[in-house]
């Protein structure tokens, strides 16, 4: 029955259009969720994403307030629009702050906050 509600959840994850659920599925197939575990296992796997879940993610990271600091201080100078603050977090991924790293896992473990995914 366990099995049949992660299923179901992935599932919805999907529908709902969330570009991570298969990361979700493949990554963190063997965690129960509850007690953000989805989460942390997520915030662990966050450099082995797929291409679409990890752009969603460096989005949320460039456009969420939790990130600005980590986008001012690892990017300063790099012209929004053109990609560039994309590769550049990507290039910083092991320096970027906790706080903006959870809020990606957030993200990427289907977690909504405010009526939208942070």
């Amino acid at each position: 029955m366990l099995a049949a509600l992660l299923m179901s959840g992935s599932c919805a994850m999907a529908q709902s259009g969330n570009p991570c659920a298969g990361d979700v599925k493949k990554l963190c197939a063997g965690v129960q969720p509850g007690d953000s575990r989805i989460k942390a296992c997520m915030k662990s796997h966050l450099s082995e994403l797929s291409q679409s879940c990890e752009d969603r993610l460096l989005t949320v990271a460039i456009t969420g307030k939790v990130c600005k600091g980590d986008v001012a201080k690892l990017c300063n100078g790099v012209v929004p629009g053109t990609g560039g603050l994309r590769a550049c977090l990507k290039s910083h991924m092991a320096e970027i702050s906790d706080p903006c790293k959870d809020a990606m896992a957030g993200t990427a473990s289907g977690k909504k906050l405010l009526g939208g995914y942070l």
